[in-house]
Formats: structure tokens, sequence, C-alpha cells
């Protein structure tokens, strides 16, 4: 059954909060995002975000927790876009969306980010490009062995879009035209 809810999933620094923002002003949902309570959860740990995702391997409660959490809030509301790289499998029902962008500028965009800084402090774009790998094979590794999936599998989404060579702007409206279509079908 579906829902007037959006998922939006992706590649580190893919453009998923800005695009998140951009589609909740435009149509009027509020957002739910799991990655904020996972950094908050870092930084009360004292761990950056790649050694707090090692700290939640051996500590699965965790993901668990933060998963069901986005499932019970969308049994209850409508009309939201969750920001959760398992948004998609822990909200099926959601519009399911992957943002894609190349490694290179994935890690130009990340180490430009000022809102990154408390958990991911790197001093050179090289830096950053290692450890958002790092990270990548951390969390795949970690949903296949927790869940069973991949969320590198394209076919677990609705619509994928890759944001390396096009604004924000543009990403949203592509995407405003796939979710209402999805919504008609």
């Amino acid at each position: 059954m579906k829902k007037h809810i959006i998922s939006i999933a992706g590649d580190l620094a893919s453009g998923k909060t800005t695009i998140t923002h951009m589609l909740a002003e435009e149509l009027g949902y509020s957002i739910y995002k799991n990655g904020e309570y996972f950094r908050k959860l870092a930084a009360e740990h004292n761990m950056s975000v790649t050694e707090f995702n090692k700290y939640v391997e051996k500590h699965p409660e965790i993901d668990k927790q933060i998963e069901a959490n986005a499932t019970n809030y969308a049994k209850e509301h409508e009309d939201f876009i969750i920001d959760a790289r398992l948004g998609w499998y822990s909200v099926p029902e959601s519009f399911k969306i992957y943002l894609k962008v190349e490694l290179e500028e994935s890690a130009k965009r990340a180490f430009s980010d000022s809102n990154r800084k408390n958990t991911e402090n790197f001093a050179t774009v090289e830096e950053y490009k290692e450890d958002l790998k790092k990270r990548y094979e951390l969390e795949n590794n970690r949903y296949f062995n927790l869940y069973g999936i991949h969320k590198e599998d394209m076919k677990n989404y609705d619509f994928v879009l890759d944001t390396t060579h096009i604004t924000p702007n543009d990403a949203k409206e592509k995407i405003l035209e796939e979710y209402k279509k999805w919504l008609k079908n």
C-alpha cells in the first residue's frame, strides 16, 4: 500500500539533506531524519561517525532501534520525507529514492560541509575520500549482517538519480515528477 511518504537514501554527500529540505518545503511535508540521531549518538559517545559505525556493529540493538522508530513513525503519520539510509527498508510503502554521486565529488562536498566538522574532521579531501570508502563498506556489511539486505542494490528503489552533475533544484524537480507518476500508478 502506497503512502504519501518519500524515503531518500543514497551515497554519502549525495545531497540527501539539501534535497529533502527542498522537497519538504515544496510539498508541505515534515522531515524525519535517522542520520541526525546517529550523529548525535556518535557525539554523545565521543566518537567520529566512522568509529561509531564500528561500535554499532557490536551493538546491533542501536541500529535496530533507529530503524524501528522510523517504521513506527510511518504507521501513524503521512506527508513526510524520511532521510535515512534504510528508509526504503523501514518504510516499504514509501516512494523510495536513491541518490548517487561520484566518490570524488562526494568527498569534496563532505569536506566543504561545516555541519560535518564535529564528527568528521579531515585535513584533506583525499583523507575524506578514504573515510567515505571505509564508511560505505562498514555500513554495507552491517546492514547485510543485521537485515540481510544490500542498500546499494538499485532494485530496492522506485527512482535512482545521479546528483554528481546536476543542481539540487534540478534533482528536486526530477524527483517531484517521478513521485507524481508513482502516486498515480
